[in-house]
């Protein structure tokens, strides 16, 4: 039984030091992004072209197991334009990053929305819901007005921004457990 117990504490001794070790880079990555915001959209663009030609693929692949004539019709459409698209990001990747600026925009801008929508309809806290809405509402309109030179750096930010606080947050949350881990365990030896 002790050594059932020694070895789950390791592992889990373990598991904590990797989610610290994990968030540093993670938070040191988002550095870099925030470093290089048009370096990282082109590479997003790219990576973002690269899925949709495997993800071609893999809809001319379902084609033959569709099992009927409509369904393979349908595979092989949606290969077309998974690759056809694909292709086009990787050909350009600028126009790929654009076009996620405009996706950014539409997704703060209908987040905002909805979430001022909600403030006034009384649903959930009403200030910060408001609070929210309205910062989606400026991000998007920040972007917007910037358009189309926010596209070359919009994207790499708000990802940086997104990898330094998931980083700083799992690291965190790993010390707290190692904390917590210690404190229980010299509680158990004392008691």
């Amino acid at each position: 039984m002790a050594t059932e117990s020694t070895t789950n504490e390791s592992m889990q001794a373990q598991l904590q030091q990797g989610g610290i070790v994990g968030g540093v880079l993670l938070a040191l990555l988002g550095l870099l992004a925030l470093f290089t915001p048009f370096i990282t959209g082109l590479a997003l663009s790219i990576l973002l072209g690269a899925a949709l030609v495997v993800g071609a693929l893999i809809h001319v692949a379902a084609a033959f197991s569709a099992g009927s004539a409509r369904g393979v019709l349908w595979q092989v459409v949606l290969g077309i334009v998974y690759g056809v698209v694909g292709i086009s990001i990787l050909a350009n990747p600028i126009l790929g990053l654009t076009t996620l600026t405009i996706l950014v925009i539409a997704f703060f801008a209908v987040e905002g929305i909805v979430q001022l929508v909600w403030a006034v309809t009384g649903a959930g806290s009403p200030l910060w819901l408001g609070t929210s809405g309205v910062i989606s509402l400026l991000l998007a309109g920040m972007l917007l007005v910037g358009f189309p030179a926010t596209a070359l750096w919009a994207v790499g930010v708000l990802f940086g921004v997104d990898l330094l606080v998931t980083g700083i947050t799992m690291a965190l949350h790993g010390r707290s457990e190692r904390e917590t881990t210690v404190s229980e365990t010299t509680a158990e030896a004392a008691g």
